[in-house]
């Protein structure tokens, strides 16, 4: 999940599109000028340019002019994985050609083709919105999305030396932990003290930790802000934002999407809000229908989305803490605390 976005006019100091022609004329991707170039509405930190060239639309991917992260690095690791995907049936944009280099952008950059497709978090077309029938399928299509991906081979598809498998559960709760120490170079941040069921959960996590897994390719931020739809029928027509996918247990994108999955009848809302909500599938069902679909055991499943939990509390207290040192808006940083205390109590609630 991602803070606010940028605006809209923001890539006309990150993208030249000079040099971005040349570069395409170099790789015979159409001809002329690129025209209607724009940025589309919500979603990402990082920089999306829809454009036309020719006859032909695509959309450019680049990381903004500050990153949390190695930006360039990032959208590398984003060009292989949807390079390796092509041949798979899981939905997602489909790669056109990526520049790992920075001298043209300065950054790396890559291009896509669009997706004719939308996100439920911004509202529902006439069917998806008329229909709880139609919200159940495109619930249901979510655990099917991860299903094919946790599918994949990724040794088959190239992918075997993207992310170290080996020690990938062991590694998690001390990763997260000393990702959350950091945060107090932030002068002002309140510390993990404010954070009730921290402590308890990482040991929770340590002590009841899966033995074994089948590794394969991760999401890593899987939920419905990350998905688009199409408008035609409740199918994925993308997955999208693939900033932090790796190699690891795909269990965990399921754990993600228990942990973000609104439940009417418990305390916290979830991490994602879609109006209206009732049709779409409890947290039960999206485990029952991804277990239709894989050969993987789910008898930890609960493991996994206790971590999420916890991952993704965690990195949303960063933009807290970020806030609180005056690098990040205080608005934005309150509302991503109170989204982590909401999957501290969550996790807490889980291992009861």
């Amino acid at each position: 999940m991602s803070a606010a976005a940028p605006s809209l006019d923001a890539w006309r100091g990150l993208v030249d599109l000079g040099r971005l022609t040349s570069w395409m004329d170099d790789r015979g991707l159409e001809r002329g000028p690129i025209e209607e170039a724009a940025r589309p509405p919500g979603g990402t930190q990082n920089i999306l340019l829809k454009f036309r060239r020719g006859d032909r639309w695509f959309m450019l991917r680049r990381p903004p002019l500050v990153a949390h992260m190695d930006g360039s690095e990032t959208m590398r690791r984003e060009a292989r994985v949807l390079g390796a995907l092509a041949d798979t049936d899981v939905p997602h944009p489909r790669l056109i050609a990526a520049c790992p280099e920075e001298d043209v952008l300065g950054a790396a950059f890559y291009l896509m083709e669009p997706i004719d497709g939308f996100n439920p978090t911004v509202g529902l077309p006439a069917l998806h919105a008329g229909d709880p029938k139609v919200r159940r399928a495109m619930g249901l299509a979510l655990a099917d999305g991860i299903a094919a991906l946790g599918a994949v081979d990724h040794v088959a598809v190239g992918l075997a030396d993207f992310g170290r498998a080996e020690g990938f559960l062991e590694r998690q709760v001390g990763r997260w932990k000393k990702q959350l120490a950091s945060y107090a170079d932030y002068p002002g941040w309140a510390g993990p003290g404010e954070i009730e069921g921290v402590e308890a959960v990482g040991a929770w996590l340590d002590a009841h930790r899966p033995q074994r897994f089948k590794p394969g390719i991760i999401h890593g931020d899987y939920h419905l802000a990350n998905v688009l739809y199409r408008f035609d029928s409740p199918d994925l027509a993308a997955i999208v934002d693939w900033e932090l996918t790796t190699i690891g247990d795909p269990l965990l994108d399921l754990g993600w999407l228990l942990a973000t999955w609104p439940e009417l009848d418990g305390p916290e809302p979830g991490n994602v809000s879609v109006k209206p909500w009732d049709g779409f599938p409890t947290a039960a069902e999206l485990v029952d229908r991804y277990a239709g679909r894989t050969e993987r055991d789910l008898t930890a499943i609960h493991w996994y989305g206790v971590l999420a939990c916890y991952k993704l509390g965690i990195i949303l207290e960063g933009t807290h803490a970020r806030a609180a040192a005056g690098k990040a808006e205080v608005s934005t940083g309150l509302a991503l605390h109170n989204q982590t205390l909401g999957l501290f109590r969550r996790a807490m609630r889980w291992i009861g």
